[in-house]
């Protein structure tokens, strides 16, 4: 991974860093009212038809990998994966566990304000998850 890579700040105001993968960042949103992930590949691309074609598969293997589970986890009716990006720049894909009751269904989740924040403890047990999910190919934060 690029030593000069920063992620976005607005990506840290909304999510926590849970690890990373050989190719991305592992974020948790602070929004504890859905499963809501996002990976941050570590490029100076802001558009997936723009990324070179390993770092382009390493990326979607990742978010398959973390699809599966999130809706296997989190019994999700619906998987949201997609790569916005009108607000924060920095390429990043969101892997969101939707369900026909969450506080957002059926509009989009982000843009607006958290309705319950996560509590250490579940970032915590997210992260030792996601590390499940990833298995040696995950290194926790901090």
């Amino acid at each position: 991974m690029a030593g000069d890579f920063v992620l976005d700040p607005t990506l840290l105001e909304h999510g926590s860093v849970l690890g990373r993968t050989a190719h991305c960042h592992v974020l948790l949103a602070h929004d504890a009212a859905i499963a809501w992930f996002m990976l941050v590949p570590e490029t100076p691309e802001v558009e997936l038809c723009d990324l070179p074609p390993a770092l382009h598969a390493a990326l979607f293997t990742d978010a398959h990998r973390l699809a599966r589970a999130v809706r296997e986890r989190f019994e999700a009716d619906k998987l949201n994966v997609a790569a916005i990006g009108n607000v924060v720049r920095q390429l990043h894909l969101h892997v969101i566990g939707r369900q026909r009751d969450d506080a957002y269904w059926p509009g989009v989740p982000w843009g607006r304000a958290p309705t319950q924040t996560r509590s250490p403890a579940d970032i915590a047990a997210l992260r030792t998850w996601v590390g499940a999910v990833f298995g040696a190919d995950f290194i926790p934060a901090g």
